[in-house]
Formats: C-alpha cells, structure tokens, sequence
C-alpha cells in the first residue's frame, strides 16, 4: 500500500487543478485517472464541439490563457492539448489507466483507496469525477419500440449515427439545441421537446455574454447545490461567427418545438402541454438579465455600445403537438439530452444523499477529509465551469493544507 497526503479521483479538469493548488500549499497528493487526461473530452464529446466558453475564460489556477485568440473557442482536441500542457507544467503526479475500485474509512482518520493497480493510503480525498457523469434517462424510455434507436450525449459523435427519419430531440439547453442543429444541417426532420430552458445572446453591447456575466459578478455569485435542477446550462454555441444558438434559430431551420416530454404510450411519445410556459419564461429571465447589465454598464461607466433596437427578440411559439407516432412512419431515433445524475459504485461511505449525491457544503463533505469538486453550483454559480473549478479548488487546497497542518501539531 502506498501513503500520500491526498488522493484525487479524476485527471480532468478539476482533478488537475486540485492537484496544482496542493503542489503550491506543499503537499503531496496523486491523481487517479481511469483513462488519459481529461479522458471525458477523449471519449465522450461529438465531433463539432467547442467549448462555450471563450479561450480567455479556460482560466485555471497558475495557469492563464496565453493564447493570440482570447474571444475564440476551443476546439475539444485544443483544449485536450491545454490539460496536457497544464498537468506538464507542473510535472501533475498522476497515474494514468488507473480505476478506483473502492473508496473506504480506516481507523486513524484514514483513507484505503482501492484501484485495479494498487492501493493507496491517504489522509484526504477528492473526488473529481465531475458533473457530467452518467446520462439522467427518464424510466418511460423502456416503452419504446426496440426498432427506435435511442442515443445519449457522451455516445454521440456526428449525424451519421442518427437513422434516416425523424428525429426526436429531448432537452433545450446547450447540448440539445447544438445536436439538433447539427441533425437539421444534415438533412434531418427534428422535434425538439422544450422543459425548463436559459436563453441568453451570444453577444451583448460588444461583448461576449459570459464577459458581462463574469464582469457583473453573476458566475461568481454564491450558490447552492440545491438550485441545480432549475438551472439548466444556457443555450450557447461557441463559433467563429459568434452566432446565436436558441429555439428560434433551429425553427429557421426547420425544427418543430414541442412541450416537456411526458411519457411514451401505445406508440406514441406523449408531450406535456408546457411550451408558452417555458418559452416565456426563459425570455423573461433573459430579459431581466439584460437589463441588469445594461444598468452596471450605466453605473460604471462603461465604454460599450448602446443596444440596438430589437437586437434581441422574443422566440416566436408555434402550436405544439400533444404526441408524436414512434417508429415506422414516426420518430425513428431519440437523442436524451436530459441532463446527468452521479454514480459512485465504489465509494463505500455513507455519505451519499436521497439522490445519491455526496452530501457536502462548498465541497466539504461530513466526513472529515473527504472534498467533492467540479460540481454545478458548488459554491459558487460557475463552480463546474473552466474557470470557477479553479476557484474552489484553491479554496479546498486551503481547508486540506489547514487540515494537515492542524493533524501534524
């Protein structure tokens, strides 16, 4: 068995910036990583993706971007290559091809790390395995047809795994709306099921959206676990054209918008009744947001154009169908953009809620030595973003290296 201060479970990254705040507070640590760096962005991204985020908001600690195109988007093989220079710069302890196997307690306030090459022994551990862990499928999917062929966004890799037909598309939120783009774009007859939904512009006043996010304080805004089910993640593109991505623009394309998916009957995939609903709601939100810049760009003074007169318009709302046929002459092929829920077969403490996530406060869990990291709504808005991840892992490696100290005395 091999003894280290912290073992971290993930080599994304929040598993590599953790690793980065310890090396600065001193203390030893390693990173597990099932695959290779970042394996997540390896395995389980489409072709086309880019990150929403733009290049100068891949910030982690000690370690900026530097690039010439800070308004620019990363490609998934781009920002891949950033995590290889990121855990290089610090020469990261991480090993690769490793599996955890099992988390458990041991006496002396201990950790035994179980993985498929080794064990370890550790004081504290982070978990690091992210946000987007397993696909959240609603149990109605088992009444589809076995000839109907259901897809899930980590599995997802270019519209030619989609079958010719009409697809269905379930979820509004950035995932969704990007893959339903893309099918339109390939020819494909789309409906995409609308629930809850955050609509913001790609650009406002001459800036980046998440430039006034950030420059307002909203990503860094307090938060609360809680609040992530309500809090969808906004629809946006990242483009060298700076587009729009929202439920207007797949409807120019052709798509059909229906209500929050309800239920798969009899051949019928059955929608709920909730689209004016969502749809004018999330351009209230939208609308209230813009407004709330437009009044900090005012109280700061800040040199930005004015907006332009109907710069932003609100999503037309077509009438809705109840239901749509599945199968021959229907729906031929599901993509569940829903969301995820986290899985941890292997950690064997209880500390895992109703829903089966580890309970914590701002990572800190009720185990004493055991931190969760890269969670939506951690501690702060943007928590399981690039840039906030870093955030709360220095804020983490703070409460570690106050832990060993306070154990060393």
């Amino acid at each position: 068995m091999k003894h280290v201060n912290t073992v971290i479970i993930g080599g994304g990254q929040a598993g590599l910036a953790m690793g980065r705040c310890l090396f600065e507070h001193g203390i030893d640590y390693v990173i597990l990583e099932r695959g290779r760096i970042g394996e997540r962005w390896h395995s389980e991204r489409w072709d086309s993706l880019k990150l929403l985020t733009p290049n100068w908001q891949s910030r982690l600690p000690h370690g900026a971007y530097d690039g010439g195109e800070p308004d620019a988007f990363m490609s998934v093989p781009d920002f891949i290559e950033r995590l290889e220079r990121y855990a290089r710069s610090y020469d990261a302890c991480i090993e690769r091809g490793t599996t955890v196997t099992a988390v458990q307690r041991m006496e002396g306030r201990k950790f035994r790390v179980a993985t498929d090459r080794g064990e370890w022994c550790a004081r504290n551990v982070v978990v690091a395995t992210g946000f987007c862990d397993t696909p959240r499928v609603p149990g109605f999917a088992e009444n589809l047809p076995d000839d109907v062929v259901q897809i899930v966004p980590p599995e997802y890799r270019n519209p030619s795994q989609v079958p010719e037909g009409h697809v269905l598309v379930v979820g509004a939120s950035a995932t969704g709306l990007q893959i339903a783009e893309e099918l339109l774009g390939a020819g494909r007859s789309v409906t995409v099921s609308v629930g809850t939904h955050i609509r913001v512009p790609r650009r406002y006043r001459g800036r980046d959206i998440l430039y006034w996010m950030d420059a307002t304080g909203g990503f860094a805004a307090a938060a609360d676990p809680a609040d992530e089910r309500g809090n969808p993640p906004p629809q946006l593109v990242g483009s060298a054209e700076n587009r729009d991505l929202d439920l207007s623009t797949v409807q120019k394309l052709g798509a059909r918008l229906a209500g929050r998916t309800a239920g798969v009957e009899d051949g019928r995939v059955l929608f709920s009744d909730t689209l004016r609903q969502s749809v004018e709601k999330a351009d209230r939100m939208m609308f209230e947001l813009l407004g709330k810049i437009d009044g900090f760009i005012e109280a700061k003074g800040y040199d930005a154009p004015p907006a332009e007169a109907g710069e932003v318009q609100p999503v037309p709302i077509p009438d809705a169908p109840a239901e749509l046929p599945v199968g021959t002459g229907g729906v031929r092929a599901v993509v569940w953009a829903t969301g995820y829920q986290r899985k941890y077969p292997w950690l064997k403490i209880p500390v895992l809620d109703e829903r089966g996530e580890i309970s914590h406060k701002e990572g800190i869990s009720p185990v004493a030595g055991l931190y969760v990291l890269g969670m939506r709504f951690q501690k702060r808005k943007y928590s399981n973003l690039i840039d906030g991840v870093g955030r709360d892992a220095e804020d983490l490696a703070g409460h570690i290296a106050k832990r060993t100290r306070a154990i060393a005395a």
